[in-house]
């Protein structure tokens, strides 16, 4: 993983862990449901934005390093997976 990618998925998911502690908070404090809802989406849409950077990583570097070691139905495969994963969702 390039190291500009992985620095900005750290910051991100340090951003992340803070929300994760605010909606622990929200629960202990009794705070209102939809004002816990709201934070729990932006929380779900942050993790996205994750997954999305890790996959854009992924296709840019090991797909195409699979792909000319020859190794293209692992590299499909994978994809295969997550893109079903993705669906579950």
């Amino acid at each position: 993983m390039k190291k500009n990618i992985k620095n900005k998925i750290t910051r991100r998911l340090k951003v992340l862990e803070g929300q994760i502690r605010g909606l622990q908070n929200m629960i202990k404090e009794d705070k209102y449901c939809i004002d816990i809802i709201n934070q729990s989406s932006a929380v779900k849409q942050a993790l996205s934005s994750v997954e999305n950077l890790i996959m854009e990583e992924h296709l840019s570097t090991c797909v195409i390093k699979q792909i000319k070691d020859k190794k293209e139905s692992k590299a499909i495969k994978e994809i295969l997976n997550v893109y079903k994963l993705s669906k579950n969702k």
